[in-house]
């Protein structure tokens, strides 16, 4: 037996869309599902509150804050206003770093991770040999059919 549901009909990309409405006895408090509350130590909040002034800046003007993308932006519109030339874009610095070969790097903390819990080389073996379906085994395996008794 299908229960009666209460829907609304509104429009949407391919048309129109059918949202399913909850009844009544169906939603939630809000209050159940609001986080149960943390006991803070007045340390805690203390340190908290030190960490936030650490971290806030009163000063929010130097180059780390310039808005290159805009500026560039502004340029580009101003050029085709005026119909002259576009400014040539310019080229990120490149910051010099070490080039990391992966494997290398990899390899190395293998090679530490061993040496500090004592492990040598990984003792490496092959697997054993897979037998073939038509290797003799010595066994004599039956077809399944039965033979008549002479």
């Amino acid at each position: 037996m299908a229960w009666p549901r209460a829907a609304r009909s509104a429009p949407g990309s391919w048309g129109r869309d059918l949202h399913g409405l909850l009844w009544p006895d169906e939603i939630r408090d809000p209050a159940t599902a609001a986080p149960a509350t943390v006991p803070l130590d007045d340390d805690e909040v203390d340190e908290a509150l030190a960490l936030v002034d650490a971290m806030t800046r009163d000063d929010l003007t130097g180059q780390e804050f310039t808005d290159h993308y805009t500026e560039a932006l502004h340029e580009v519109i101003e050029a085709k206003q005026k119909g002259d030339r576009l400014p040539e874009a310019t080229t990120p610095d490149v910051r010099p770093g070490q080039l990391v070969d992966l494997m290398t790097a990899l390899q190395e903390s293998v090679d530490k991770a061993q040496a500090a819990r004592g492990e040598g080389e990984a003792d490496v073996r092959e697997p054993p040999a897979k037998k073939t379906a038509n290797a003799p085994s010595g066994k004599q395996v039956s077809s399944g059919k039965a033979r008549p008794r002479a």
